[in-house]
């Protein structure tokens, strides 16, 4: 079967050296790279299999008195609160 491939530049290149090498015609080292390509990842299979990432929790506890930082969103809330608190009794 005849078929029409674009191949990226560095890829090529190895090509046209793999062939050089073994003396082989590029189209054979092309049908032997996809062949070993093909035998390493057969279809359906996950190409790449990642390790699940967990991570140890541990408590920052409280830095000040009154902000606890497990919960960072209430405390961000709050600050930002006493912040506006803060700026309408300055404009009075």
């Amino acid at each position: 079967m005849k078929t029409t491939l674009t191949i990226d530049s560095s890829t090529d290149k190895k090509l046209r050296q793999l062939a050089y090498k073994s003396r082989k015609s590029y189209k054979d080292v092309v049908i032997a790279t996809l062949h070993r390509g093909l035998e390493v990842d057969p279809p359906g299979k996950k190409v790449l299999t990642v390790k699940p990432y967990k991570m140890k929790t541990v408590s920052m506890g409280a830095v000040n008195p009154g902000y606890n930082l497990d919960k960072a969103l209430q405390l961000a809330g709050d600050l930002e609160d006493e912040e506006v608190v803060r700026k309408m009794g300055s404009d009075k």
